[in-house]
């Protein structure tokens, strides 16, 4: 699945800048450019970790207020929500050629990944749920230098599989990487091909939940449980509430409360910290590592407008 589906050229999510942000203390430190003095809000083109004021979040439930007030018809959300493998698909076709670049940048937001790739790593297994056409797993095997490393791809969209596989630097015949189609919140428990039961160290998921609705979650959550090995961790990143990808939503594009359907019929939904830390670690499931706010000010300076994006970002571990 990809962070930009529906999104323009100026809601494209903003990559860290690799310069400003390498040798941070922290993965969850999203970056030191404040702004102390709002004459200056035109002089660069973001700001990090800008909070919002009263009367930015009654603003943001307004426009919110507005949306509830005209949602999806009850025909249609049956449309969007009876396969919507089938609104990805398309995505991929018309897009195929576009919006993907390899995620260089989990090196920095997510080092442990990186960790695995090591000569000395010994046996470890990376799996990115919701690949997409590898952007993800291309770089992390390019860096590989771990003969023991095992990475595995998955994604509910064939189209995007066969992207993955397309890739020069895919080989079926290589036993360090595999593509398959998988639905994450397939209620059968039935694992990706070639994936063990509790034999994944480290799983990928960026942009993914946003893309499942509510009542997928719980299956979602049974099927890494079921696949993920003792000590292991999930490394998540997705869309945060009030997002500007959110309150910028008209007519007839909310399916329920804070999930929505895009323009290509792919969905959304703008989670919470709280609602990341009920799902994945409530009731024995999984331990809370970090989960972080990535709060960011774009800015238009040739329209002087304002762009507020928010993202959440977690690790998960798995119990011993």
């Amino acid at each position: 699945m990809s962070e930009q589906a529906g999104d323009n050229v100026e809601l494209k999510e903003v990559k860290p800048a690799l310069e400003s942000r390498l040798g941070r203390d922290s993965p969850f430190d999203f970056g030191q450019r404040y702004l102390n003095n709002e004459e200056e809000v035109f002089n660069y083109n973001a700001w990090d970790n800008v909070d919002w004021d009263d009367e930015q979040l009654l603003e943001f439930e307004e426009k919110i207020k507005k949306q509830q007030e005209t949602p999806v018809s009850e025909f249609d959300k049956k449309v969007f929500n009876s396969n919507p493998a089938k609104f990805w698909d398309v995505f991929y076709k018309n897009n195929r050629e576009n919006f993907f670049k390899d995620r260089k940048w989990l090196q920095i937001e997510f080092p442990s990944l990186y960790e695995a790739t090591k000569q000395d790593a010994g046996p470890q297994s990376i799996l990115e749920i919701g690949c997409g056409p590898g952007n993800t797993l291309f770089p992390i095997l390019q860096q590989n230098k771990n003969p023991d490393l095992k990475l595995y791809g998955c994604d509910y969209s064939e189209v995007a599989i066969n992207l993955v596989k397309e890739n020069p630097l895919y080989n079926e015949n290589q036993p360090t990487v595999n593509a398959s189609v998988w639905d994450l919140a397939n209620p059968n428990l039935q694992l990706p091909e070639n994936i063990k039961p509790h034999s994944i160290n480290i799983a990928v998921m960026v942009f993914v939940f946003s893309a499942l609705s509510p009542n997928q979650w719980e299956d979602a959550i049974q099927n890494l449980l079921k696949m993920m090995a003792p000590g292991g961790h999930i490394l998540f990143r997705d869309y945060g509430r009030y997002d500007l990808a959110q309150v910028r939503f008209k007519k007839n594009r909310l399916l329920e409360d804070n999930f929505y359907v895009r323009g290509d019929g792919t969905r959304v939904y703008f989670f919470t910290e709280e609602q990341l830390r009920d799902l994945f670690c409530g009731e024995n499931k999984f331990i809370e590592n970090k989960i972080g706010t990535d709060k960011r000010l774009l800015v238009n300076r040739k329209k002087q407008l304002k762009m507020y994006r928010c993202w959440l970002q977690a690790k998960f571990d798995v119990p011993e």
